[in-house]
């Protein structure tokens, strides 16, 4: 006797295939940080959903990139959690206080992260950081984290790019318009250096110089946009 398979089977099974095989997307809710008498240190970042391998492997990166941008002994910042720096932070602050009862100076430390470009592909969140502890004032960094969409894996600048020649070449321009208002102010614009972040958004892929990178604190944070029209044939994963 002849097995006959019913239609609607057939098809269920091609779209039950189709469906495992589909790359899946990562989903992110915004988390609030905190610790016991943390008065000071406010963090909110996205966090992923879920129990994947790829979305622990972004967490576990997140949060460590988190807590290093609180961590006084740069030594240890590999193995302290978030909510144990922020416990330190506080704590500097009481003996600062203790120390100089007559100060007026008043610390805080916020950390706010946000996804800039989402795709199967890649994930681009940024991490805006702003510590002040004294001084003339206070300290602001922001860091773009790139993911590979499926894995998790923090994705390297240099594995963002194809050809870093040609593509130098191409954001030069964008770059010497970026600083043409102030172009006395940075230290050598004859040779051109790619930032230390490049991240993707919606408008194109950004690339970002914090304040000292490549001028003084004056010149304050330097970035452009390269329109993915542009950018993409330079590029090892295409924005849109």
């Amino acid at each position: 006797m002849q097995l006959r398979l019913h239609p609607f089977l057939i098809i269920f099974s091609l779209l039950t295939l189709a469906s495992c095989t589909e790359k899946q997307a990562i989903i992110f809710t915004e988390e609030s940080i905190t610790a016991p008498n943390n008065t000071i240190v406010e963090i909110n970042i996205p966090m992923a959903v879920g129990d994947s391998k790829a979305a622990l492997l972004i967490n576990t990166t997140l949060k460590k990139r988190v807590a290093s941008e609180l961590e006084f002994n740069q030594e240890i910042q590999a193995t302290n959690t978030i909510e144990a720096n922020i416990e330190n932070f506080n704590s500097e602050y009481i003996s600062f206080k203790n120390e100089f009862p007559e100060s007026a100076q008043e610390w805080e430390a916020q950390i706010d992260g946000e996804i800039m470009f989402e795709s199967p592909e890649i994930i681009s969140i940024s991490l805006t950081s702003y510590t002040n502890t004294g001084g003339a004032h206070g300290i602001l960094i922001i860091s773009f984290l790139n993911f590979d969409g499926q894995t998790g894996e923090l994705i390297q600048n240099d594995e963002l790019i194809e050809n870093a020649e040609q593509f130098n070449q191409l954001a030069n321009p964008y770059f010497d318009e970026a600083i043409s208002e102030k172009k006395d102010m940075y230290l050598d614009t004859e040779k051109f250096i790619l930032p230390q972040n490049i991240g993707y958004s919606a408008d194109g892929l950004i690339l970002l110089y914090n304040t000292y990178e490549i001028a003084p604190y004056a010149a304050g944070i330097t970035e452009f946009v390269i329109p993915f029209d542009k950018a993409n044939s330079y590029l090892k994963f295409d924005g849109f």
